[in-house]
């Protein structure tokens, strides 16, 4: 074990398409739920880093929770306590983006790589979500762990959220390099660089890297497709 590359898996934006919920929304509030779905996304995210600049922690199934109602208000909208649940129980059930599959298999076949699901959900929802999602579920059994930042209470970026995965992987500090981050959430990718770890950036929408919050802190790869990985991890071992 200690001879495989420890290659890590985002789960909500990389491996998970978040916008996939809108058509449950689209059920509630009809022709918002694009909108209204982008912003709930937007809200999660900001959310779990103003906890962290707050020193503060709530459950990532809150946190997402407080966004949703934030992103309907915002929109004018409100939905009563047996839709809001209905909306949460559906964040089991996401579908994957079009290239995880063909990804994942070709993962299987690399015995020298070590997969694990690495996200700021809670372990109770990041289990739920690889379990119950239609798209995910059959290749559950590709990782090996499912780690979450609970126990710790930091979010990524935190350098925290990263180190607690290095020790998750028995990895120590001066390790960091030997781990790969996979994310196609660009603040993942430079919380990673932050503390050493290789991150392979997921471009699915061909835009090219423009985070500039540290222009130094650049994926050590972008791919346009998660296919890719593999190759990138292999040609870099």
């Amino acid at each position: 074990m200690a001879d495989k590359t420890i290659v890590a898996f985002d789960l909500y934006g990389t491996l998970l398409s978040t916008e996939s919920i809108a058509k449950q929304l689209e059920t509630y509030i009809g022709t918002k739920a694009e909108a209204v779905s982008a912003l709930w996304r937007r809200y999660q995210l900001e959310y779990t880093w103003r906890l962290n600049s707050m020193e503060r922690y709530e459950d990532f199934s809150i946190v997402t929770k407080n966004a949703l109602v934030h992103a309907l208000a915002e929109h004018g909208e409100q939905l009563n306590d047996n839709n809001i649940t209905a909306l949460m129980e559906a964040y089991d059930h996401l579908s994957t983006f079009p290239d995880v599959k063909p990804a994942l298999i070709r993962l299987s076949a690399d015995a020298s790589i070590q997969p694990v699901v690495f996200s700021n959900g809670s372990k109770t929802m990041v289990s739920n979500s690889v379990l119950r999602s239609q798209d995910l579920s059959m290749h559950a059994s590709i990782f090996q762990d499912l780690i979450t930042v609970d126990e710790v209470q930091r979010y990524k970026p935190s350098p925290a959220s990263y180190n607690h995965l290095a020790t998750q992987m028995g990895k120590q500090e001066s390790q960091m390099d030997q781990m790969w981050l996979i994310s196609g959430n660009p603040f993942d990718v430079v919380g990673a660089r932050s503390v050493g770890m290789q991150a392979i950036w997921v471009d699915r929408v061909n835009k090219g890297w423009q985070d500039a919050v540290a222009p130094e802190l650049r994926p050590s790869a972008i791919v346009h497709s998660l296919e890719q990985v593999v190759l990138v991890v292999q040609g870099r071992r």
